[in-house]
């Protein structure tokens, strides 16, 4: 699987360790999109090059990380075919990968402590969408999109 990963200054920290944490997950390509320290940056700037990765077909999925995870997930999702979902825990993780095929994953450094975050990811990296009833929901989803374009 090709990731691609990135944050601002308020998740730059937590990108650190968890590009440490992915690197120990078999069969799994990491592409670091930056930033690369605490200096303030815009979210939006690092949020559009992992979704236009995404969205493009160039990686598989990614990874957005600012002090809240809202930012991100609000520039991710404008973007044609990207389903990012915010996760504070296992359960959220689980659930958008199985039911929503989320294709970006998002989260809050100053939300969420480090090992609940590796813990999201491993989830999120390992569960499988489920199809089924929630094919139709996505399909929905995307020709929403497709209207309001």
């Amino acid at each position: 699987m090709k990731l691609a990963i990135a944050a601002d200054h308020g998740g730059w920290e937590l990108k650190t360790e968890l590009l440490k944490f992915i690197g120990k997950i078999a069969n799994v390509e990491v592409a670091d999109y930056g930033t690369s320290g605490p200096d303030s940056v815009d979210y939006p700037d690092f949020g559009k090059k992992v979704a236009e990765a995404v969205s493009s077909g160039a990686v598989d999925r990614g990874i957005l990380i600012c002090g809240t995870g809202i930012g991100m997930s609000i520039t991710a999702n404008r973007f044609p075919k990207i389903r990012a979902a915010l996760c504070h825990d296992h359960f959220t993780a689980q659930m958008s990968r199985l039911h929503n095929d989320a294709n970006i994953l998002v989260m809050g450094e100053r939300v969420i402590g480090r090992g609940v975050a590796c813990e999201i990811v491993k989830t999120w990296l390992e569960t499988e969408f489920e199809g089924g009833r929630h094919l139709g929901r996505l399909e929905k989803i995307e020709a929403i999109g497709q209207r309001t374009r």
